[in-house]
């Protein structure tokens, strides 16, 4: 018995090294899968961070004129024109076209002008009315004269104008949203 204790001491300071190599390459082995296991998250990981960030590093909207008509159309205006625009609007992920009505007109110099159709009291669509040669809005009642400067009514201020620019014999529209209910001109979007 005395020989078999013997022998499994010595068998036992044998595996104590062969062990303790096992136990190391275990550890590094663990060591590089864990290492991968991040590496490879963290590849994952950027695009879903991309993805949610994108919303907010880019701008919402990103104005661009809109072609509203050739400038010889307007030459011989007298009353104003409703003239429907497409504008393109991109919004986080999204790309939408859509239109919006305008109206061309002349203000007291004889320079041309577009007016936006939006209401400034509520944001009702305001059309032109012929007989009267004036703006009536047809939810509140407000008036306005034929180059949008405020006549009467609820409105705090005259129609909004949107910035304008000539292109290759094209007048160029700028769409643009503004705060309703207040007195002064207020870009929202």
């Amino acid at each position: 018995m005395a020989e078999y204790t013997a022998g499994r001491k010595d068998a036992g300071a044998d595996a104590s090294p062969s062990a303790s190599h096992l136990e190391s390459r275990r550890s590094f082995l663990g060591a590089l899968v864990g290492l991968g296991s991040v590496f490879v998250g963290a590849l994952l990981s950027v695009p879903l961070i991309r993805f949610a960030l994108f919303p907010l590093l880019r701008r919402t909207t990103e104005l661009k004129s809109s072609p509203v008509g050739e400038l010889g159309e307007f030459s011989s205006l007298t009353d104003p024109v409703l003239k429907t625009i497409q504008i393109e609007q991109v919004d986080g992920w999204r790309k939408i076209i859509s239109e919006k009505a305008v109206y061309v007109t002349k203000d007291s110099q004889g320079n041309l002008r577009v007016l936006t159709s939006v209401c400034p009291h509520l944001g009702c669509t305001v059309p032109w009315n012929k007989d009267r040669r004036q703006f009536t809005c047809p939810c509140h009642g407000a008036v306005f004269a034929a180059d949008g400067a405020r006549i009467s009514g609820p409105s705090r201020r005259g129609m909004d104008t949107l910035e304008t620019s000539v292109e290759g014999g094209q007048l160029q529209a700028r769409f643009q949203y503004f705060r309703q209910l207040v007195a002064d001109k207020e870009v929202i979007g």
